[in-house]
């Protein structure tokens, strides 16, 4: 029978492995995931189920990812313009489900808005003014790591707003969001939920993994401490700005690779997309000039190949 404190090592050892996973699924472009093998670190060998859940996983992320690629070419053909927000709390997936959303994607047409803290001047303006300027044009996608509604949650937790600005957040976001849909811009927004223990172990992994240790800052430690607080918000924000147009959608985001899933699977859903036809590609034959001699490069500019 395993302690909790070795029952604890073993999750973290987990996390750890599974930040590995992703960086590994990054790599893996359009090899098969059949060539995988177990993770070299593990604290203990993969089984044959963990295996197959991995081999699994692959496949319907690439199979998800190839029908986002159909997406992507019908926003193009069609003009469509979209908005989709992911909001939760810190270490809850937000980062990970955009990266898989977008990893095959054209930026340009897929682009990614994670606003910093507002500086003095933004401070003074409207408050969805920054944002604005994020917004799609024809043909766009746009995927917001946090959004305004950091208002209705950071801001309010950690008191950067007063009870005014809070309250005209309330008054004025749904007007906002029915205007964007007036427009042409299709809003979609997406609440990442995980647990208390989740969260904490998830932090953990960050405290121990050098790679991740700067996604730690002194705000998100303080998040921990006021959990009940920020869970005060957040049901505060789904009662008071789920409208018709623009409502909220909430993925289970405990296990990571099922809320990546879900929720590609579910936005892929929210758009009548359809296969665009394109013209047969064909590669033009290269063109050689007798006259022309490549010239060698200086070897003084040359990146030395260490590997």
């Amino acid at each position: 029978m395993l302690t909790n404190d070795h029952q604890l090592i073993r999750r973290i050892h987990a996390d750890l492995a599974d930040s590995y996973d992703e960086e590994l699924e990054l790599e893996l472009d359009d090899r098969h995931v059949d060539d995988i093998s177990g993770i070299s670190g593990s604290p203990t060998a993969p089984d044959d189920d963990y295996k197959e859940s991995r081999r699994r996983y692959f496949r319907e992320l690439f199979r998800l990812q190839g029908e986002l690629v159909k997406l992507q070419d019908w926003v193009v053909a069609s003009k469509h313009k979209v908005v989709i927000l992911f909001e939760g709390r810190d270490a809850a997936g937000k980062g990970g489900v955009i990266k898989r959303i977008t990893q095959r994607l054209n930026p340009r047409v897929a682009r990614v808005a994670a606003l910093p803290a507002p500086n003095d001047r933004e401070r003074t303006q409207w408050y969805f003014q920054r944002y604005v300027a994020h917004l799609p044009a024809a043909g766009e996608m746009v995927l917001f790591d946090r959004s305004w509604y950091n208002r209705a949650g950071v801001e309010r937790v950690m008191g950067f707003c007063g009870d005014v600005q809070y309250e005209e957040f309330f008054r004025t976001v749904p007007d906002f969001e029915r205007m964007l849909v007036r427009s042409g811009i299709q809003v979609i927004k997406y609440w990442f939920s995980i647990s208390d223990e989740e969260q904490h172990l998830r932090f953990l992994g960050r405290i121990h993994d050098p790679l991740k240790q700067w996604k730690l800052s002194p705000m998100d430690l303080e998040s921990r401490r006021r959990w009940e607080e920020y869970t005060k918000a957040k049901e505060i924000m789904l009662e008071r700005t789920h409208i018709a147009e623009a409502p909220w959608w909430v993925v289970q985001a405990v296990d990571k690779k099922k809320a990546r899933l879900n929720c590609i699977h579910h936005l892929l859903g929210q758009m009548p997309y359809e296969e665009t036809e394109h013209a047969t590609i064909v590669l033009p034959e290269r063109e050689r000039h007798e006259d022309y001699v490549r010239q060698p490069v200086p070897q003084d500019i040359v990146v030395p190949e260490v590997y």
